[in-house]
């Protein structure tokens, strides 16, 4: 009777405390990522770039709040927030407390779909199905049907009365310190609310650097920035794959991006032109899967240096 059931059990226990470790440990275990990227003209300052993305706030989520307010210790000269700050129709004014030091400095942002919408629970095996199929989000599969409403009106109106640059399907300019920044930013492609064609043309060239802003990294999104020649991509919504497994790393993006690219620093090339993408793994997860595996919840401090 042991030899038949040992093994079962032994499953069963193991994978009971991996999901402990996940949910408990490992989704509130914060970390900031460091990152240099030689974009910036030869002989310009270097610029610190804090990105938050994918906050997935829920009401009462005190230590990420703590978390997230003690960031401005890193004095960033300006904050790309990459979107999807709810996971809670009643977690914007968590949202604004947990921003608020960083507000203090210059900023800009674009919304993801989970600021529109509210989640919902979904088998988690859809996203190994959409990734086999290739329709993602709105993406080639069928509007939501009763989807829940988030009040980003009140996130958006809270950020741009702080100062920051609503960048969805537009172009905004940020001043650091006598340094002009010339940002271009789409709404939520996952959504389809992306719309190239109104921001289209690449930098202006009457400013000092230029850098492209969106909160999921299709690829039509990251060939239109770089064939236009932006050297700078910030892009958020993968998670970093969430739940990731040791020594192999993500099995998807949520999107049609490849996984070696799920996180971090890398390149991406289109028409001729290379440009240096980042993808935050964000710092939060969809309130019906707090879990993550494999991948801590992150922000990252992005140092622009002079290129060679």
């Amino acid at each position: 009777m042991r030899a038949r059931y040992g093994i079962p059990l032994g499953i069963v226990a193991a994978g009971a405390a991996g999901l402990v470790y996940a949910a408990g440990f490992e989704a509130r275990s914060f970390r900031l990522r460091r990152v240099t990227v030689p974009v910036l003209p030869p002989g310009m300052r270097p610029l610190r770039v804090l990105q938050v993305s994918d906050i997935h706030m829920v009401s009462g989520q005190r230590k990420k709040q703590r978390w997230l307010q003690s960031l401005a210790g890193l004095r960033p000269d300006f904050v790309i927030n990459t979107g999807d700050n709810l996971s809670d129709p009643e977690g914007v004014p968590e949202v604004m407390d947990a921003l608020g030091p960083l507000m203090e400095f210059p900023g800009a942002y674009v919304f993801g779909s989970n600021d529109y919408y509210g989640p919902k629970l979904r088998n988690p095996a859809r996203y190994l199905m959409e990734k086999a199929s290739g329709r993602h989000g709105l993406n080639g599969n069928p509007p939501a049907v009763g989807a829940i409403h988030n009040p980003w009106e009140d996130l958006r109106d809270g950020f741009d009365a702080a100062g920051w640059l609503n960048l969805t399907n537009t172009r905004g300019v940020l001043k650091v310190e006598g340094v002009s920044i010339e940002l271009t930013g789409l709404d939520d492609p996952h959504i389809k609310r992306d719309r190239y064609a109104q921001v289209a043309g690449g930098p202006s060239g009457s400013y000092d650097f230029s850098l492209a802003v969106v909160h999921a990294p299709y690829l039509r999104v990251l060939d239109a920035f770089t064939a236009d020649a932006y050297p700078l991509i910030l892009a958020g919504h993968t998670h970093g794959g969430q739940l990731c497994i040791p020594f192999y790393g993500a099995l998807v993006t949520n999107c049609d991006l490849d996984t070696d690219r799920v996180k971090g620093l890398s390149t991406h090339t289109a028409e001729g032109h290379t440009s240096y993408l980042h993808v935050s793994a964000g710092c939060g997860t969809n309130r019906y899967t707090p879990v993550r595996f494999a991948c801590p919840p992150e922000a990252t401090l992005l140092t622009l240096v002079g290129r060679e």
